[in-house]
């Protein structure tokens, strides 16, 4: 059984306060056509989405970070397409609010996963080498197998993001598809 983690591909995270911008921008139709064709099949789809609070001074990512992903604003709802996707189809999909990085950490998703005999995981998403890759280093240490969605996955910084996709497949063992490449699930 295997399940897609889209991790924050919000407004505030492609184009809004904290923006991948161009290469965020241009992973949305891939995106999209992976949630699609994971629905097609009745496969779980996971929407782990940033959740922050207005003025939150405790949050270790308030120092590193200008605010973004606010409980109740437009940056935190699903970017583009997926938005329109997510509002007709939200019965398939579990949102699930995340405060660090990782999809993992102080969420419920190991036991839903465990719950549904999920042993493999996909991830897509932003941004490559800070949430999509806290949440396989993870997922790694929680025993699933991963496949990484390269052309569906985008970063601000493009050193950032190619260091993250050696260290997926390098180090954490996940298998890396790409459309383009030929390795399409």
């Amino acid at each position: 059984m295997k399940a897609l983690i889209v991790i924050d591909y919000t407004v505030d995270f492609v184009v809004g306060k904290l923006p991948v911008g161009k290469p965020g921008v241009e992973i949305e139709t891939r995106i999209l056509e992976i949630v699609e064709q994971f629905a097609n099949n009745g496969d779980d789809i996971v929407m782990a989405v940033d959740l922050h609070e207005e003025g939150d001074a405790y949050h270790p990512e308030t120092k590193l970070f200008p605010p973004h992903n606010i409980r109740g604003t437009e940056g935190r709802k699903l970017y583009g397409k997926l938005e329109d996707w997510y509002a007709a189809n939200e019965r398939l999909v579990y949102w699930m609010d995340k405060k660090r990085y990782s999809a993992f950490c102080g969420t419920d998703l190991k036991q839903r996963l465990r719950e549904r005999n999920i042993v493999e995981i996909h991830l897509v998403g932003v941004c490559t080498d800070i949430c999509v890759l806290h949440t396989a280093v993870d997922g790694y240490n929680k025993g699933f197998r991963m496949i990484i969605h390269e052309d569906a996955v985008a970063s601000f910084n493009p050193l950032g993001h190619e260091w993250a996709i050696g260290h997926f497949e390098k180090v954490l063992g996940a298998r890396i598809a790409n459309k383009g490449r030929g390795t399409d699930e």
